[in-house]
């Protein structure tokens, strides 16, 4: 059995996708000596996608969400330079290669895959000024695209993992002061995604979108097997709730690209930018400085009928200020945990309403939502799913169901040809089973390591 195989089955990621991805990593290595690299690369790493069962837009407003990571995910062979050099080698569409210099001042560099590398090597070069060394990095992904996986921060944090093993980042001075843990590490790659600055480590452009870290989060720290609840700004893990048995998750990938660098971003960052206006409305009013919308919201008995008032007060879009309220309270404060609690007790009727409700509110309220992704919510239920909803930043993407395992391979065949009959066209839509997978791992036994924190103790909501 190859080696990466047996540490992803060690870490409970299924046997077969273990051996899927040990077939990617040894095509990476075979790509490696078609481009002159060794055999044996310094550093090898697995960065998996994620759902994001409840907490739609809710983490840049300082809300709470309910994740996991699916077995699928990118497979990085990194290898370190003694110069500044800097190259990435897609082998999955025509081994195209990207290369640039480590540099604060790096610009955009084709193909266009490379916006989340280059991106990272730029604020890694201005945060952390001993960082000198380039690397050669090969990659591959077996996610969909642009499919509301979470592909575009895996590659972030992929990318950031691989700089920061071949410049020892974790042994300088300003990681130790900036990301002393783990909670730390994922909010300062949702920074360098979205370019703000984090504690002492300066921002710049970003990639473009204006989101949070609940995406780097999920990805850096889930434990197979388990859904994990989060709150945001600050990253605070809040409890873990074991996947029952008998279960798992299709992911149906809706064929409709939600390509938050691409048409999506504007769409993305308005209901960001919304959430943002609600806050500044109640800072500028109230003569306060809180520091997200859950901030402002639980600062003080009676503050959601007073922001309510400031909103229905404002002389700008009050209906669309009043609707990213409604679903900001709803999705956080009520749905994230009242899933969580649904879900520990196999209460499979009432997860399934709050799918549905979440679902509905994302449609009426939060307006993310497409023809496309609404049919296959409703139809997941209709084909026996105990529950189903759309999932990431919206406006095509994808959706989840959580289906009883013994009838997987006929809801899998029976969700399909329907969302097939209903649109024809979309010809690389894409149906797949998964598991709570494994978060990020290092896969070659360096003394690079990923951090893990314990999850918290149950919490009763």
């Amino acid at each position: 059995m190859n080696d990466y195989a047996v540490v992803l089955q060690h870490a409970s990621m299924s046997a077969a996708e273990a051996h899927n991805k040990a077939a990617i990593f040894d095509r990476l290595r075979e790509a490696a000596g078609e481009v002159g690299l060794s055999n044996a690369a310094d550093f090898a790493f697995f960065v998996p996608g994620r759902i994001e069962l409840f907490g739609k837009h809710t983490d840049y407003a300082g809300g709470r969400s309910l994740l996991c990571c699916v077995e699928r995910g990118f497979c990085f062979l990194c290898w370190r330079r003694k110069d500044r050099k800097i190259r990435f080698l897609e082998t999955a569409n025509d081994r195209r290669i990207a290369e640039w210099e480590l540099s604060s001042k790096t610009g955009i560099v084709d193909p266009h895959w490379a916006l989340y590398p280059v991106t990272v090597s730029r604020r890694v070069c201005r945060n952390f000024p001993s960082a000198r060394f380039g690397a050669d990095v090969i990659f591959s992904s077996d996610l969909p695209r642009a499919s509301g996986l979470s592909s575009s921060s895996a590659f972030v944090v992929g990318s950031f993992l691989a700089l920061a093993a071949a410049n020892d980042l974790s042994e300088t001075e300003e990681y130790k002061q900036n990301l002393p843990d783990c909670e730390h590490l994922a909010a300062y790659l949702g920074a360098v995604e979205n370019g703000s600055t984090f504690r002492s480590l300066e921002g710049d452009e970003g990639v473009g979108t204006l989101g949070g870290s609940e995406d780097h989060t999920a990805v850096l720290y889930s434990h197979a097997g388990q859904l994990s609840q989060y709150a945001f700004r600050p990253v605070r893990h809040e409890r873990s709730i074991a996947l029952p048995a008998g279960v798992s998750f299709v992911i149906a990938s809706s064929g409709v690209a939600a390509d938050k660098t691409g048409f999506a971003q504007g769409q993305y960052n308005r209901a960001s930018q919304l959430a943002r206006t609600v806050l500044d409305l109640w800072n500028q009013k109230r003569a306060r400085n809180d520091k997200s919308l859950a901030a402002a919201v639980d600062s003080c008995i009676g503050a959601r009928e007073q922001i309510r008032d400031l909103i229905l007060e404002s002389p700008g879009d009050p209906k669309a200020l009043l609707a990213r309220f409604e679903h900001f309270l709803r999705e956080s404060y009520e749905l994230v945990p009242e899933a969580g609690n649904a879900l520990s007790l196999r209460d499979w009727a009432r997860f399934g309403e709050l799918a549905a409700q979440s679902q509905e509110a994302a449609e009426c309220l939060l307006g993310n939502q497409i023809p496309e992704t609404s049919f296959l919510a409703r139809s997941a239920r209709e084909c026996g799913a105990y529950a189903a909803s759309a999932f990431g930043a919206g406006f095509g993407g994808s959706v989840w169901a959580l289906v009883p395992s013994g009838i997987m391979n006929q809801f899998v065949q029976s969700w399909g040809e329907a969302y097939r009959r209903k649109f024809p066209d979309y010809d690389r839509a894409a149906f797949f089973e998964t598991g709570a997978g494994p978060a990020a791992l290092s896969l070659d036994g360096n003394v690079y390591e990923l951090r893990r924190r314990r999850p918290a103790p149950m919490r009763e909501y």
